[in-house]
């Protein structure tokens, strides 16, 4: 079972223990520029290329999409319960983890859904 971060001081902050076969071809331990000229995984998300520093309502979000934008083992993401579980100790996700068991967001998903005109035709006098 891997050690967690709290026990390796050695760690970056943002950063797991990951078991061995999550660290093998995973990419640069060490900051990078990516291919938009912006520095990935130093912490300072303040990068003068960065879109985040020239935001506007015309910017498309789709722009900060895709692995490019995250650190291989450096993000804020991989803190979480679960990845911690998954990288770490190499317990998998639980499947349908965001799913309403208890609910079913499918009913009647087929149904025709009745006018306005037929609605007021079953309201009680």
């Amino acid at each position: 079972m891997g050690k967690g971060k709290e026990d390796d001081p050695s760690l970056d902050p943002f950063e797991i223990s990951f078991l061995p076969e999550f660290r093998e071809g995973r990419g640069p331990r060490e900051p990078f520029v990516n291919e938009h000229g912006v520095v990935i995984g130093d912490h300072h998300y303040d990068s003068p290329d960065s879109p985040l520093n020239q935001w506007s309502t015309d910017t498309d979000p789709a722009v900060m999409a895709g692995d490019q934008w995250v650190h291989p083992y450096k993000d804020i993401g991989f803190l979480t319960a679960e990845n911690r579980d998954y990288f770490e100790r190499g317990i998998p996700p639980q499947a349908g983890i965001f799913m309403h068991q208890d609910k079913n967001s499918a009913y009647r998903a087929g149904d025709r859904i009745p006018n306005s005109e037929e609605v007021q035709q079953k309201q009680p006098e």
